[in-house]
């Protein structure tokens, strides 16, 4: 399992090293440009200038909730890097296992040693692992030159936002792991897990604007994303559930892959999709 756990994350060593520069640079620059974000906010006419729907469709309720370090986070990183980084971890999920089948590899890995649990299982980890080491260099890259700027804060209140985004990021992964093993491909499967997606950060955008959705948007994951206000404190009834539903996912995924016959190769159609329910 050790070993299979090395080579899934070798194998995914170019997108990580990619995803680091591209989102550690931006998050240098983010924390460069506060000081002047500051100076420019002191201005009431300008902050008056910016529309309050299209602030409020983004998370910001109060204009000068930006020039606080929790508001800074939440308007210029955290509100929107759900979606972004959620593009590498849906890919990455939706292609775990199935994309290896599809190129008709899976079969031939499988006959080697290994179990299906212990196979399932080091992807995954290596999956996790691999987008926590991308979060851990935006961490370092916002940590390290903060205390040139006036981001007043703490490593340990700097790493809180970057708990909740894990969370979410994991759970959106393992909704495209379970539908990979239902829709035909993984690439099906991944798009409709990221036009999910990114439907539920459009529609939290509308619910800020119009109170009388909450009770449709509170059944969705990022109603309940803290985003750059956890450096105040985690909720950690919010932060359960969303550990809780994706393991959930997972579990429901490995026994989809336990039962699952192994294509040679190529994507399925929806007719051999339900032929292979009824021989389930």
């Amino acid at each position: 399992m050790w070993a299979e756990f090395k080579h899934a994350l070798r194998r995914l060593r170019g997108r990580i090293i990619g995803w680091s520069i591209g989102v550690g640079l931006y998050s240098l620059m983010m924390v460069f440009m506060y000081d002047t974000v500051l100076e420019v906010f002191e201005f009431e006419e300008l902050l008056g200038a910016y529309p309050a729907e299209m602030m409020a469709f983004i998370g910001v309720t109060d204009m000068f909730e930006i020039m606080t370090p929790a508001g800074y986070l939440d308007a210029y990183f955290f509100a929107y890097m759900t979606v972004i980084l959620g593009i590498f971890v849906i890919g990455a999920a939706a292609g775990m296992l199935v994309g290896d089948e599809e190129r008709g590899l899976l079969d031939l890995i499988l006959a080697h040693p290994i179990s299906r649990t212990a196979l399932f299982a080091s992807r995954a980890l290596a999956l996790a692992a691999a987008t926590a080491i991308i979060l851990l260099v935006c961490w370092l890259c916002w940590v390290i030159p903060s205390g040139q700027t006036q981001l007043d804060l703490t490593w340990g209140q700097f790493l809180l936002p970057f708990i909740p985004l894990l969370a979410q990021l994991l759970l959106f992964g393992a909704l495209a792991l379970l539908l990979s093993f239902w829709l035909p491909s993984a690439r099906l499967a991944g798009m409709l897990t990221g036009a999910l997606l990114v439907g539920n950060y459009l529609f939290m955008g509308l619910y800020r604007l119009n109170d009388n959705l909450e009770i449709i948007v509170k059944l969705t994951p990022l109603y309940y994303y803290q985003g750059g206000q956890a450096v105040h404190g985690l909720e950690w009834g919010w932060l359960a559930g969303a550990v809780v539903v994706t393991l959930l996912l997972t579990a429901v995924s490995w026994q989809l892959f336990q039962r699952r016959d192994i294509r040679v190769g190529g994507e399925g159609g929806w007719g051999s999709l339900r032929l292979r329910r009824r021989q389930a």
